[in-house]
């Protein structure tokens, strides 16, 4: 929604918006854009008497009690509809005032959609298509999430399969009607919205029947699951990344030849550590290829990548100990950002990590069986347990000692500075604010 209301804001509206709990880095740049940002979904709204509220995903019809007569937990909402004032979602406004008329390249997946989206940007404005774009991210190249781009250029957006708003249950990525559509890969999550994977498969599926016959799939042909997806029918054209696909790569992560078909095509040498960066790399690679960009120019423009804020962003160093922000939250998420980190520093280096179970899906314990594999890589774990509803203990009780939890941010920041050694390397993973744990490490490491 931050992105959106950016793009809105560039088309020349008065913009203005409300959350709760709004964090960095998205704030900072709304507020840069001259976005006004309120705390909170109170009545007093609708004195800015918009022309169109645009309606996120967060906001439903809840009460705060389970009888009928309790408090609204959106009363903006409530009085929206009592007054039959006009709104909509954010990717129906999308649809209609953004992508209409121009080549959507839209980006899907469980993990790696932002990196992977802001790696096709920037390939894109590299060699001079200056796209469009929407990311849920801060692409570090932009320093901006989202952007109109020139409007005979294609336009690249982050696809989320989560459900579109309290009255319209479809997945967001329905309403985008890509050219070049992205499946970088396809696991379980959101247990509260989806019932098994079977169900997030249909609905990748209704992205598949919205590409046209001039249009491709880009997929990941290592995952069984987005091959049962196009099982079950696909009208356009194909072209598969990975081992065994038609685009797929040889080396280290951080230096690996691109191979079409089996034949060496270029070589992409860059900063960025793990595997599933190469993969993200390679879809990109393929979805550019779609619009005319040669892998030769892809390849040099990822040379130049700078990552997405919260991507293994460095925080600071304090007494040679250094902290770095990450937003995996999915234990699969969690392993592939921690094996990149492992492979980077070496086998001799001692990584901690600070994570918080904090998305919906994790929130429910769906997960929490997954959560000691995830973090194998790691010398030492720490877990922020507070508002969660199991027992996180229990979870990580299988790593004996390597793993701490704590209520608390202030109790778990405690722990990781008691157990800091100087050369060590504190990666702290969360999709939220993490309760400004990276500069609370920091201030007491200094100490």
């Amino acid at each position: 929604m931050g992105g959106l209301a950016a793009l809105a804001r560039e088309a020349g509206h008065r913009v203005t918006g409300c959350d709760a709990g709004v964090y960095p880095p998205m704030s900072d740049q709304l507020r840069g854009l001259g976005i006004e940002l309120i705390e909170g979904f109170s009545v007093d709204q609708l004195a800015l008497k918009p022309d169109m509220f645009v309606v996120g995903n967060v906001v439903s019809r809840a009460r705060t009690a389970s009888a009928p007569g309790g408090e609204p937990k959106f009363p903006l909402m409530e009085a929206i509809l009592d007054a039959g004032l006009p709104y909509t979602s954010g990717p129906q406004w999308l649809a209609e005032h953004v992508l209409q008329g121009r080549h959507v390249m839209a980006v899907a997946g469980t993990h790696g959609k932002t990196t992977t989206t802001a790696m096709l940007s920037w390939i894109l404005e590299d060699t001079g298509r200056a796209p469009g774009f929407l990311i849920g991210g801060v692409p570090l190249n932009f320093g901006m999430s989202a952007r109109l781009g020139q409007i005979s250029a294609p336009f690249v957006i982050e696809a989320d399969e989560y459900d579109t708003a309290f009255f319209d249950k479809r997945s967001k990525f329905v309403h985008y009607r890509p050219r070049t559509a992205v499946l970088n890969n396809l696991e379980f999550d959101h247990a509260d919205i989806f019932d098994d994977l079977a169900a997030i498969e249909r609905q990748f599926h209704h992205l598949v029947r919205t590409v046209p016959g001039t249009g491709q799939v880009v997929y990941n042909a290592q995952e069984a699951s987005l091959r049962r997806v196009l099982a079950q029918g696909c009208w356009s054209g194909t072209s598969s990344f990975g081992d065994g696909g038609d685009w797929s790569a040889e080396g280290d992560a951080s230096d690996f030849a691109v191979l079409f078909k089996g034949d060496r095509v270029t070589q992409v040498k860059w900063a960025l550590t793990g595997i599933h960066n190469q993969m993200n790399a390679l879809a990109a690679i393929a979805a550019a290829h779609h619009v005319g960009v040669a892998p030769e120019q892809a390849a040099a423009a990822l040379a130049g990548f700078q990552n997405v804020k919260r991507r293994m962003e460095v925080r600071g160093s304090e007494n040679g100990i250094t902290v770095y922000d990450d937003f995996a939250h999915h234990p699969t998420a969690i392993r592939t950002t921690l094996d990149g980190l492992r492979r980077k520093l070496g086998p001799a280096a001692r990584i901690l990590a600070v994570f918080e179970p904090r998305s919906n899906t994790m929130k429910l314990g769906a997960m929490k069986a997954q959560l000691p594999w995830s973090l194998a890589s790691a010398d030492l774990a720490f877990c922020h347990s507070g508002g969660l509803g199991w027992d996180a203990g229990e979870a990580l009780a299988e790593m004996g000692d390597k793993a701490r939890v704590a209520d608390h941010i202030d109790t778990l920041v405690a722990q990781v500075t008691a157990a800091a050694q100087p050369g060590d390397h504190i990666l702290c993973m969360s999709n939220g604010g993490f309760g400004n744990v990276h500069a609370k490490l920091l201030a007491a490491l200094k100490k």
